[in-house]
């Protein structure tokens, strides 16, 4: 069966459930089921003993149903004793990269970088609730008006925010953010994210340690193109990763994941990523790698860049490559240590080399707008030298956004750091000469 069929499934059976009483054979599941059988179980087994369950109860008392509605209606059942509900058919969908319940009765998803309004509703507030409860009990936190939001990652990975009245006047909210597998560079030109040129410029920036920043907006795959980056790291390198909710899957053996923890219900033991960034440095990495940097750690960071730590990768919200190495000072600035702006600027020019700003256009494509190296030294006011830029032309009538990988020039000494790292120079950019060095003024006579 198709995924349309199973969405109209649901939407039918939406109105039926008064009549098919999923609540109540609910209610009939959990009576007969022994829980601490249950609990022996993993995922895949107690899906399959509730299943055969449900079906023992509706054989003996349920209402004469088509094969069809039977087969629905013991999924719906198990979904909502077991999984999300009526979410389970996006989650299960692997085309659907992030599910938006706005209250009850809205349901938006993004696929293929689109967002669409689906036709999927939850029955009242009160399932929509039952849901989200279901939701944080798996990382022990809980929501009520006293603590209204919540940050949670699914035991399949997921990442969930939820909030709730009285800060969402929409009613209850969950975003639910899937992240597909990992895809290589490879992967990632074919999609069109990049071009043969530039993908061998990066793979050697990474290979002779250059420290890379990863920028762009929400949703514009910084996670996913971090991923890929980070596959042309030496095997015998040891990385840790550092992030809010474990998403990066690298494939190197010798990788340490640290993940943060927020706070207790009595508001102890958070972990932040600033106190991991601090505590991966007294264990020994070659490479540190922060999913995304939003606060004061942007300082420990930039240390640890310039303290040994070459080749490092990490991601930051900014709308340009420019304003990226801004957003850093700011960041930084965001530390109870207060250093004057200037020797933060002599910060983020030592241990920035490379900017790599993604873009999602209208037609949900996602690709690099630029790659730039940052030229400025000491305490200069920032300068980037752009190495690659994207071109669009203009919109067509199929609305797909096309247009060119521009390449320019790599600054002299870039393209010698390449070099003497044994990494390769692509031939489409080419070298810019070397600026000519003056001799002094010889003293007038």
């Amino acid at each position: 069966m198709g995924l349309k069929d199973r969405l109209d499934e649901d939407r039918q059976l939406d109105q039926q459930d008064e009549r098919l009483g999923v609540s109540h054979w609910r209610r009939r599941l959990l009576d007969e089921v022994n829980l601490d059988d249950l609990a022996l179980l993993n995922l895949a087994q107690r899906r399959v003993r509730l299943e055969k369950v449900v079906g023992h109860i509706l054989s003996r008392e349920g209402p004469v149903l088509s094969d069809r509605e039977r087969g629905s209606l013991i999924r719906r059942v198990v979904d909502e004793a077991l999984g999300l509900g009526v979410l389970e058919p996006l989650l299960a969908d692997e085309t659907v990269t992030e599910i938006m319940v706005n209250g009850p009765n809205t349901i938006y998803i993004e696929r293929r970088g689109q967002v669409q309004k689906n036709e999927i509703v939850f029955a009242n507030e009160d399932q929509l609730m039952q849901t989200i409860d279901r939701i944080v009990s798996t990382v022990n936190r809980r929501v009520d008006e006293s603590s209204p939001m919540v940050d949670a990652r699914l035991p399949t990975g997921e990442r969930v925010n939820v909030i709730i009245p009285p800060l969402s006047l929409s009613g209850p909210i969950i975003t639910i953010r899937r992240f597909p597998r990992a895809y290589t560079l490879e992967e990632l030109m074919q999609r069109g994210a990049l071009d043969q040129q530039t993908s061998v410029l990066l793979a050697s920036l990474v290979r002779a340690r250059f420290n890379i920043v990863v920028a762009g907006g929400t949703g514009t795959g910084k996670t996913t193109f971090l991923n890929a980056l980070s596959g042309f790291i030496p095997g015998d390198d040891r990385i840790i990763t550092i992030e809010d909710s474990a998403e990066l899957q690298l494939q190197q053996e010798h990788v340490i994941r640290l993940e943060t923890r927020p706070a207790n219900i009595e508001g102890k033991g958070q972990i932040t990523i600033r106190d991991l960034v601090r505590n991966s440095l007294r264990m020994r990495p070659d490479r540190i790698i922060v999913g995304e940097v939003r606060g004061a750690e942007t300082l420990d960071m930039l240390q640890a860049m310039n303290t040994g730590h070459d080749g490092s990768l990490v991601t930051v919200h900014a709308n340009t490559a420019f304003d990226a190495v801004h957003r850093l000072e700011t960041l930084a600035s965001m530390s109870e240590v207060k250093i004057p702006y200037e020797a933060i600027r002599d910060q983020v020019n030592s241990a920035i080399d490379c900017i790599v700003h993604l873009g999602r256009w209208p037609d949900g494509s996602r690709r690099i707008n630029e790659l730039a190296v940052v030229s400025s030294s000491h305490r200069e006011q920032f300068k980037l030298e752009t190495l690659m830029k994207f071109e669009a032309e203009p919109m067509s009538p199929d609305r797909k956004v096309r247009g060119k990988f521009r390449t320019f020039p790599i600054p002299r000494t870039v393209a010698n750091r390449i070099i003497n790292a044994g990494e390769v120079v692509p031939a489409a950019f080419g070298v810019a000469p070397a600026e000519p060095v003056f001799p002094p003024a010889r003293p007038a006579h």
